[in-house]
């Protein structure tokens, strides 16, 4: 399916996602603030931010679940409902319970034949890994079980957009490798995936594209490369005897402090300076590495400032 927008008689193929100053409150809570997004058709973005950070809030708008109380969500130029009533949009949420007296089977084939492609069970159930549980009632499943057939239920409809929030949630670490080997052959097609997590590894490995929430804000977006460069700097780790946090803390160039035992860990700004004078100071400091900023550590860092320095 094209998924055009015709302007003063020229032709624009219209973003995945637009999102266009999304606010959500719930009564003196602003749980989204005024989000601006837009996503390019087969883009994968991961969605990560602490909790109450507005991820779900978000996703819920960006569906049509819940209605924002300014802005609009845009889904391949239509409504959110005008995108899901034609089948381009599949969506794996933490919420909506499975039917305990059903099987697997029955459940898949349920969602498939509201979408009138009953032959697509079968197809379904081998991509998510559910062949040998078709016969199984849901009530006897896992926790990442169910997640699996929450998975089944939205590819059922061969959409051109994803949306997952907290996906490999309950799944153990195979599981959750399995999953994301699914989720790679889905998108290596050209659609368009958007997720949310808490594990900073799976968006790292699998986005093209990460944006960070706080407080109901984008504070940052970009590749993992660029959001480790906006948080800048560098990490050092040593053995430091008998160092205080507080002495810690106080040094120049450092941004964040931790101690374990004798094992320290300083974020810094100007790792240069905070080394030099580190090793100055702690004569028998010893075992000393020198980090990039990771994923986590940019997280940290950027979930730590003030949103509005960041706008």
């Amino acid at each position: 399916m094209t998924n055009t927008v015709v302007t003063a008689g020229s032709v624009v193929t219209a973003p995945a996602v637009r999102l266009t100053g999304l606010v959500k409150r719930y009564g003196s809570t602003v749980a989204v603030g005024g989000v601006d997004l837009e996503i390019a058709t087969g883009e994968v973005l991961a969605l990560l931010g602490p909790n109450g950070a507005g991820k779900s809030t978000t996703i819920d708008m960006m569906l049509g679940l819940i209605a924002p109380d300014a802005g609009q969500a845009r889904l391949f130029g239509r409504s959110p409902r005008e995108a899901v009533v034609a089948g381009q949009v599949g969506a794996m949420l933490q919420t909506g319970a499975l039917r305990d007296g059903l099987t697997v089977g029955e459940t898949v084939a349920e969602i498939a034949a509201l979408h009138r492609q009953p032959g697509r069970v079968p197809e379904v159930l081998a991509e998510t890994g559910l062949t040998e549980l078709a016969k199984r009632k849901c009530a006897k499943l896992s926790g990442g079980e169910r997640q699996r057939v929450r998975f089944a239920i939205a590819l059922i409809s061969r959409p051109e957009l994803i949306v997952l929030d907290e996906p490999t949630a309950g799944m153990d670490v195979e599981a959750r490798r399995e999953f994301w080997a699914s989720m790679r052959a889905y998108s290596d097609t050209g659609r368009t995936v958007v997720f949310a997590t808490h594990y900073l590894e799976e968006a790292q490995s699998f986005a093209d594209r990460v944006v960070l929430l706080r407080q109901g804000r984008v504070i940052a977006d970009g590749t993992v490369a660029q959001i480790r460069a906006a948080a800048s700097g560098r990490t050092i780790q040593a053995v430091v005897p008998n160092a205080t946090l507080e002495e810690l803390r106080r040094l120049p160039g450092v941004d964040h402090a931790e101690v374990r035992e004798d094992r320290v860990t300083l974020r810094c700004g100007d790792s240069d300076t905070a080394l030099r004078t580190l090793l100055d100071r702690y004569r028998d400091a010893h075992d000393v590495e020198v980090t990039a900023a990771g994923l986590e550590d940019a997280f940290i860092t950027l979930t730590e400032s003030d949103p509005e320095e960041n706008r």
